[in-house]
């Protein structure tokens, strides 16, 4: 069963979590590659890290282009753990994983689905 959930930002943007799904169709190692390749995507070649200007420059591909500078400034900062203003690969898999409620939901340890 899929657990949609929406999130409404200021600009009226909606984010259906279609992760739940997609772990079921390509299994935990497949998922894990395709969230590898969203990083690999949004992120700064010379860097290897998704900075404030990488995903400013990435903001049509993801249909964003109407965000706002605070609004990218909010989103780094929502899943920077280690302070430096932008996200690992490991960071941005684990903010992945935390906006995702239907990937927790239902299991104990939050895991479960990905094994």
């Amino acid at each position: 069963m899929e657990v949609c959930f929406t999130m409404e930002m200021e600009n009226d943007l909606d984010f259906e979590d279609y992760f739940p799904s997609m772990v079921e169709r390509l299994g935990a190692e497949g998922f894990l590659m395709e969230l590898c390749h969203g990083f690999h995507l949004l992120m700064d070649v010379e860097k290897g890290l998704i900075t404030f200007e990488s995903l400013k420059r990435n903001t049509l591909l993801l249909g964003l282009q109407e965000m706002r500078d605070d609004e990218i400034v909010c989103m780094l900062r929502e899943g920077d753990l280690d302070g430096d203003g932008a996200l690992s690969q490991m960071e941005f898999c684990v903010l992945m994983f935390r906006l995702s409620p239907g990937l927790l939901s239902g299991s104990d340890d939050g895991w479960d689905m990905l094994e």
